[in-house]
C-alpha cells in the first residue's frame, strides 16, 4: 500500500474550487490508480478531518504539438472531497 503522501499529489486551486470551499468541498490531484476509499483514508490521515464523500474524475490528456512534433499530455485523476460540516483544511485558508 502506498503512503498517504503518494496518493495526494497536489491541491487544485481554481476559481470554482475556491467557491466550493465554502460548502466544505476541496479539490486535489490524486494518483491515477487510487480509488475512492484510498483517497478518503489518505485525506483523513494527512489533514485529520472527517471525509463524508469522495468524487473522482479521470481527466484525459490533451493533444499538444510543437512545429512538426506532436504528442499527448498525460492523463490525471482529480478528486473532489466533501468534508463533515465544521471541518476545514488549513492548507487552503486565505486563498
Amino acid at each position: 500500500m502506498k503512503d498517504s503522501r503518494d496518493i495526494i499529489i497536489r491541491p487544485i486551486i481554481t476559481e470554482r474550487g475556491t467557491e466550493e470551499m465554502g460548502e466544505g468541498k476541496y479539490i486535489f490531484e490524486v494518483s491515477i490508480d487510487a480509488n475512492k476509499p484510498v483517497v478518503k483514508r489518505a485525506v483523513e490521515d494527512l489533514f485529520k478531518v472527517k471525509v463524508v464523500k469522495v468524487n473522482t474524475i479521470v481527466v484525459r490528456g490533451k493533444r499538444r504539438g510543437f512545429g512538426r512534433f506532436s504528442g499527448m499530455r498525460k492523463d490525471w485523476k482529480k478528486a473532489i472531497i466533501t468534508l463533515r460540516e465544521g471541518d476545514s483544511i488549513p492548507l487552503f485558508e486565505g486563498v
